[in-house]
């Protein structure tokens, strides 16, 4: 008997999904218990989820798990090492959790960890810093240095396998396992329906799309589910994109080297989130970057709370089997709380409290977008 952990955000949950539910399942074992710490209403990024958390909670425990947990806003749609760190210090103070579960490219533990022993190693940081002096962006230096260190540079190219070695650098010291499972199917492709991916899944959201590719039990709750995206709510984003003072951007993650303003001038004058993107990248900084400092600037979200740990977890959902682990972790050192439920940090209440209220301008149907702000129970059978 094990309880394994998956962090995730199922945006939206789908065949493969499906696939490392099980291997958890087995994993766990007939007592065991399968554990989702799920991002909540915005991701990783940077944009909005398409259907809310409850509806994503729902369907994960109708695929199979027995706790359904929200990982913070500050972690979710943070950079991949803090998503991963954070995940796994909440997930080591809760306590109990004997695997970490989640997939990669080249499904092999070891080499995995072996890379984030590398990144960590005290030979790293010169071999990083003489690839970003020869003028390589950052991305493509961590991987040079890497290559040089291990002559596994290759692994720190598959989006999986960048998050699998943050989860393992994060589970260093700590007594939670590693356990992967290889992603099979291409990252952005959704022609195989045993391997679709969720992008794939967010740009063809119609019924026939849909059913060969996400498992019938979460597929009746994810398809009528209310939709949410910058596609509905684009100009309420801008909006307040173009009343931010200069401090406020400044205040922003990410926004280091003068990035902020680049983007604080695109965001002023463009007529599309899609066009100030455009008109403020560049070779050295990455699209999810900017995503992601895009969504602080419409949640305003600064720098400084994005890097404070999360003062609690909440309870999105649970099933019978996951009620024991409840009572463990009641009282521990990380609270538990559950959905619309006062926490006793009032700033970090007030954040939360914003992004949901932002989260809901939206929606596709502003009338269709209310949940009871409960946690779901689902009983399996």
């Amino acid at each position: 008997m094990s309880n394994c952990a998956i962090i995730c955000e199922f945006n939206p949950l789908h065949n493969g999904h499906q696939r490392l539910l099980d291997a958890a399942r087995t994993l766990a074992g007939e007592d065991g218990t399968v554990v989702c710490l799920m991002s909540g209403n915005f991701v990783q990024r940077g944009e909005p989820a398409l259907l809310h958390k409850l509806d994503r909670a729902a369907a994960a425990l109708a695929a199979g798990a027995d706790v359904v947990l929200e990982l913070p806003l500050t972690a979710a749609v943070a950079s991949a090492e803090r998503f991963a760190g954070e995940g796994v210090r909440i997930l080591t103070a809760l306590g109990g959790v004997d695997w970490l579960c989640f997939g990669s490219e080249c499904g092999d533990a070891a080499r995995l960890t072996a890379a984030a022993r590398a990144l960590q190693s005290t030979a790293f940081p010169a071999a990083l810093r003489r690839r970003l002096d020869g003028g390589l962006p950052f991305a493509a230096a961590r991987q040079a240095a890497l290559e040089t260190l291990t002559g596994d540079g290759a692994l720190l190219a598959g989006p999986n396998d960048i998050l699998a070695v943050e989860y393992c650098k994060a589970l260093a010291g700590t007594n939670i396992r590693a356990w992967t499972l290889r992603r099979e199917g291409a990252y952005h492709g959704g022609s195989d329906p045993a391997q679709p991916s969720a992008s794939w899944l967010r740009r063809s959201d119609t019924p026939e799309a849909w059913v060969e590719r996400v498992p019938p039990a979460a597929l009746a709750i994810q398809r009528r589910a209310a939709r949410y995206g910058y596609t509905y709510g684009q100009r309420a984003v801008l909006a307040r994109l173009r009343t931010l003072t200069d401090a406020q951007w400044e205040a922003l993650p990410y926004g280091g080297e003068g990035l902020w303003r680049r983007l604080m001038a695109a965001a002023r004058s463009a007529d599309s989130l899609e066009a100030a993107l455009e008109t403020a990248a560049t070779r050295r900084y990455p699209r999810a970057r900017l995503r992601r400092m895009l969504l602080c600037a419409y949640l305003g979200l600064t720098a400084e709370e994005l890097s404070a740990p999360a003062p609690w977890v909440r309870l999105l959902g649970f099933s019978p089997a996951g009620q024991p682990l409840l009572r463990q972790w009641r009282g521990g050192a990380l609270p538990v709380l559950h959905v619309g439920t006062a926490g006793p940090d009032a700033a970090f209440d007030a954040l939360e409290r914003r992004a949901a209220a932002l989260y809901g301008l939206l929606a596709e149907d502003l009338s269709a977008a209310r949940h009871d702000e409960r946690a779901c129970r689902v009983v399996r059978g």
